[in-house]
């Protein structure tokens, strides 16, 4: 909680963004917060602000001293700090990129920053556990900010424009969404947080909130307990399980799927999500550039049944640029849609609640794994099923 003073003094700091936003003004305040070395700067998150003559970014806060000074040149702050709450206390940004990969700070980063009177945008996954987010956004809500979360492909032109179609009937009616993740060397757990939160983004962007899940968690062959849980390779939080498949239930008796086993990582195929309808299918091919391609189904043959899987007729993302289907377009889509939601007071289309949703699946998948039962949404234990945080 914030006192009434900082209440309203970022009530101030948010019409003040709003109305230098809507018209020409003195530029707006931006910070980076980085990691060198525990999670750096997250994919390009220190250069989102590059290139817009209405945002100047003040300082760059890295407690590493080589890593600070390359990431200040890379972003043009103007000055460097070791530590970010010496930063957000003297600089006073409107804006704040909170940048590492891991998520071991990232909740009382985001909260900071929030505190300080700026609107954020965080790098995935959002936060590690529900109760992180429950609190992030509440006080985002209290001063009136508006918080975004790298989930790039929500706003990539291959996926807004499938979603248009299926809208308009193109595979009939949705009935299944089927994910699987990287499967590499982070299969399972690891690849659940790291990259399941991208593709259970993209589950409720087709499909919505769900309303149940169930999961089986492996662990070297057998059924995971809590006590196999682990550190991942990189500072997210507890994870568990070399193998998983998940269970989704949505509405209209949607179903959805999500696999990663590290047995299938020698020829795992491309990551994404399949959306299968009652007239055909689409698949995602889940990148930083996403391409979509749509099942044309052959016929039953002595020889079998063959399927191709072609282009989606007038997809952009077949003519783009190398520079459209670049990181820093996809994150300056994002950072369009959050500039233009302060200056319209609205949420973000990636938004910290569809990042939090994200994040609560994920937990959901271990929680219905270590009960052996259905876990319904929203889950009501909020805290870290595998012990931190909770």
């Amino acid at each position: 909680m914030i006192g009434r003073r900082a209440f309203l003094a970022s009530i101030a700091a948010m019409a003040a963004v709003g109305r230098v936003l809507g018209a020409d003004g003195p530029k707006l305040r931006a910070a980076v917060i980085g990691h060198t070395g525990k999670g750096d700067y997250g994919h390009g998150l220190d250069t989102v602000f590059q290139g817009r003559p209405n945002v100047e970014v003040v300082a760059v806060a890295d407690p590493d001293a080589a890593g600070r000074e390359k990431a200040a040149q890379r972003c043009g702050a103007k000055r460097q700090y070791a530590r970010w709450r010496q930063m957000l206390e003297i600089e006073k940004p409107q804006l704040v990129s909170v940048a590492p990969r891991q998520t071991s700070e990232r909740r009382e980063m985001l909260l900071g920053a929030l505190v300080a009177g700026a609107h954020v945008i965080s790098e995935k996954p959002f936060v590690q556990t529900p109760a992180d987010a429950d609190q992030v956004l509440a006080l985002a809500r209290q001063q009136g900010l508006k918080v975004a979360v790298m989930h790039q492909m929500r706003l990539a032109p291959a996926v807004v424009h499938l979603k248009k179609k299926v809208e308009q009937g193109l595979i009939g009616e949705l009935v299944e969404l089927r994910a699987w993740g990287k499967q590499d060397r982070r299969a399972g757990g690891e690849d659940l947080v790291v990259l399941g939160v991208h593709l259970f983004d993209l589950m409720r962007m087709f499909a919505g909130d769900p309303a149940w899940c169930t999961a089986r968690v492996m662990v070297k062959g057998r059924e995971a307990r809590a006590a196999d849980s682990a550190a991942a390779s990189e500072d997210l939080g507890p994870v568990l399980g070399d193998e998983i498949d998940a269970q989704f239930s949505f509405a209209k008796g949607v179903m959805g799927t999500f696999t990663s086993r590290q047995r299938l990582s020698d020829h795992a195929g491309y990551w994404g999500i399949e959306l299968v309808g009652s007239k055909g299918a689409a698949r995602i091919l889940a990148d930083i550039w996403p391409r979509v391609l749509l099942r044309q189904a052959g016929k039953w043959e002595d020889a079998g049944r063959t399927d191709q899987w072609r282009p989606m007729e007038d997809d952009p993302a077949v003519q783009a640029t190398a520079e459209q289907r670049s990181s820093a377009a996809a994150n300056a889509r994002v950072v369009d849609d959050w500039l233009a939601a302060i200056r319209g007071n609205r949420e973000p289309v990636c938004s910290g609640k569809n990042g939090a949703m994200a994040v609560e699946m994920a937990m959901g998948v271990w929680r219905a794994g270590l009960s052996s039962g259905r876990v319904k949404f929203p889950l009501t234990e909020r805290g870290h099923v595998l012990g931190e945080g909770a």
